[in-house]
């Protein structure tokens, strides 16, 4: 059974598809890839995945793989013997041994080095492993579930990910649809986490969002998905006054006539090279400014226009050269 914390909220159709995938896959003891851009909520479909399996009651560990270096992640995930290395004072069981009959969950599996990719590959398929400075094969019953925000297959091509271990990963493979795909969960996610930042405060209840807030959560693109979602309406939450609706969201937290401005480059030069494609390197430049200004604007395609000395018909036509937006309803009226 699912844990109150670990339920997953949505009623989109693209979020309702891979709550049915979690529920078909969750039964068969295989390897599971979750692939999904940052703060999408792979690490909620990995609890899902685990607690609706039969090893529910059995432990569930997860890794940042990105968090630790090489060395500490071998050391955390398969453990060492005493003297293995400098420091190693006694015996370390890792995660791998620790989550022995239950789910181990490896977030940020791209980033980890062709060693410990062997490795892992090795206990999938023989449920065999060694710890650090030790001989004596051990046997564990793991089921991995593994996370990525990265095109592993691209990476496997490049030969900067072992095409065996992703071949053994994707049994099934879990893609996230980021939040601006998922129109219709934002205003339920938004209204639930607000709710649950008026209880942690004390608050009696929450008056809700003005029409505008509502509108400004519906425009906005959410490159940082769920999690973005969340810090600003925590924020907003907490900032306003807690007998009047909501009207002011701070999309960009660093947003201040004091922030401090970063080193520009003394000159453009350093990004030349010769000879070059003029036309292609426009084009990047071109669209490294379309997406700033879209940035600025909020993702409203009105005000981006205007900030750029476009028509809204123009910027449309440079979006769709450059694939920089999906058409969403209400486009033509510069909604989104």
């Amino acid at each position: 059974m699912v844990r109150e914390s670990e339920q997953c909220l949505g009623a989109s159709r693209a979020f309702l598809n891979v709550l049915e995938q979690v529920s078909q896959v969750a039964p068969l003891d295989r390897p599971v890839l979750i692939v999904g851009e940052r703060g999408a909520g792979k690490e909620l479909i990995a609890e899902r995945l685990h607690f609706l399996s039969e090893r529910w009651d059995a432990p569930y560990l997860k890794v940042n793989c990105a968090a630790l270096s090489e060395s500490l992640l071998e050391s955390e995930l398969f453990g060492h013997e005493a003297g293995a290395f400098t420091g190693a004072t006694r015996t370390h069981k890792g995660r791998f041994e620790r989550a022995d009959q239950g789910t181990l969950f490896l977030d940020e599996l791209a980033s980890t080095s062709g060693a410990v990719q062997e490795k892992v590959l090795r206990i999938i398929e023989y449920g065999e492993f060694e710890r650090l400075g030790g001989d004596a094969t051990r046997k564990v019953n793991v089921r991995l579930i593994a996370a990525a925000n990265e095109d592993l297959p691209d990476l496997a091509r490049r030969r900067q990910f072992r095409a065996d271990l992703l071949d053994r990963l994707a049994f099934d493979v879990i893609t996230l649809p980021p939040l601006r795909e998922r129109e219709d969960d934002v205003l339920l996610l938004a209204e639930h986490f607000a709710l649950n930042m008026s209880v942690e405060l004390g608050r009696e209840l929450f008056p809700g969002f003005t029409q505008e807030a509502v509108q400004s959560l519906l425009d906005y693109q959410w490159p940082g998905n769920v999690r973005e979602l969340k810090n600003l309406v925590e924020r907003a939450v907490y900032r306003a006054d807690p007998k009047r609706p909501i009207s002011k969201l701070v999309f960009d937290p660093f947003d201040s006539p004091y922030r401090p401005v970063g080193e520009v480059s003394s000159t453009d030069d350093a990004r030349l090279s010769f000879p070059m494609d003029l036309r292609i390197h426009m084009e990047k430049e071109e669209r490294q400014i379309i997406e700033k200004a879209l940035d600025k604007a909020r993702f409203n395609q009105r005000q981006a226009a205007e900030l750029l000395g476009l028509s809204y018909d123009q910027l449309r036509g440079l979006l769709k050269k450059y694939q920089l937006s999906r058409r969403r309803k209400g486009d033509e009226h510069g909604a989104a």
